[in-house]
C-alpha cells in the first residue's frame, strides 16, 4: 500500500481585530488535502504577522520541520499569505526544491510538481534576479548621489591613541582585548602598534645617525644606515 503524501499547512493573518480568521484558509486547505487524499501532517499559522517579515514564528517551525523531512508538500491558500515579496518566495521555493518538497499555493492553482508549476517556479528566479539587479542599482545611485552632494560616504574615522594603546600592551593585554576596550577592530589596533613601532624606530636610529657623524664613537655615516635599515626591519615584523 503507497503511503499517503503527508502536508503542511500554512496560514497567515496580518491582524486579530478586523475579524481575520485563519479558519477560512485552513478549511479549504482541508478540504482540499481530503481531495488529494492527502495527509495533514501539520498546520503551521502565524496570527497578527506581517507578510513583510521572513522571520515568524510558525513560518521559521515550518523550516525547521521541512529540514526534518516531516512532509512531503507544503500547501497555502494563496501566495501573499506565504510572502510577500518574490525574492523571499523564491528562496523558500529554493529551499523546498533542495529538500524536495512541492510546494502548492491553492487559489493562484500553481503545483511545483506539475510542469507549469516548474514553469512558474523559474519565472519567479527571473523575476527576483530582476528585481536584485534594480535594487543593486538604485543603491549604486544614491552613492553616486552623495558623493556629488561632498557628503562622506562609510564609517566615520575613529581616533584611537597610540600611547594608550601602548600602555594597554605594556601591561600584559592581548591584541584583542585592547581592541575590545578600545572599540576598535583588531586590525585597527596592529596597525597602530606597527606605526608607532616604526616611528620610534625611525627616531631612535635618526638620533644615532646624528650622534655617528658628531663622534664617530658609534660607527660611521653607512654603517648607521645600515642600522637604520636593520632597525626598522625589526620594528614592523
Amino acid at each position: 500500500m503507497t503511503p499517503l503524501t503527508r502536508v503542511a499547512l500554512y496560514a497567515r493573518v496580518s491582524t486579530l481585530d478586523k475579524g481575520q480568521d485563519p479558519q477560512v484558509q485552513l478549511r479549504e486547505l482541508r478540504e482540499y488535502c481530503e481531495r488529494r487524499g492527502w495527509k495533514v501532517a501539520g498546520e503551521y499559522i502565524d496570527y497578527g504577522v506581517s507578510g513583510m517579515k521572513d522571520s515568524r514564528p510558525d513560518l521559521n517551525r515550518l523550516a525547521a520541520d521541512a529540514r526534518r523531512r516531516c512532509f512531503e508538500v507544503v500547501l497555502v491558500w494563496r501566495f501573499d499569505r506565504f510572502a510577500r515579496s518574490v525574492s523571499h518566495l523564491l528562496r523558500a521555493l529554493e529551499m523546498f526544491q533542495a529538500l524536495r518538497i512541492d510546494f502548492v499555493s491553492l487559489s493562484e492553482s500553481i503545483d511545483t510538481s506539475t510542469p507549469t508549476g516548474k514553469m512558474i517556479f523559474t519565472v519567479l528566479g527571473a523575476v527576483a534576479e530582476l528585481e536584485r539587479s534594480l535594487i543593486v542599482e538604485r543603491v549604486k545611485a544614491g552613492l553616486r548621489n552623495a558623493r556629488a552632494k561632498g557628503k562622506r560616504l562609510g564609517r566615520p574615522p575613529v581616533f584611537v591613541s597610540e600611547h594608550r594603546v601602548e600602555m594597554l600592551r605594556g601591561l600584559g593585554l592581548s591584541w584583542r582585548d585592547i581592541a575590545k576596550q578600545l572599540g576598535v577592530g583588531v586590525g585597527t589596533v596592529h596597525r597602530i602598534a606597527q606605526r608607532r613601532s616604526k616611528n620610534v624606530c625611525a627616531q631612535s636610529t635618526a638620533n644615532t645617525l646624528t650622534d655617528s657623524q658628531e663622534t664617530g664613537d658609534v660607527c660611521n655615516t653607512n654603517e648607521a644606515l645600515d642600522c637604520l635599515r636593520r632597525q626598522t626591519h625589526e620594528c614592523s615584523r
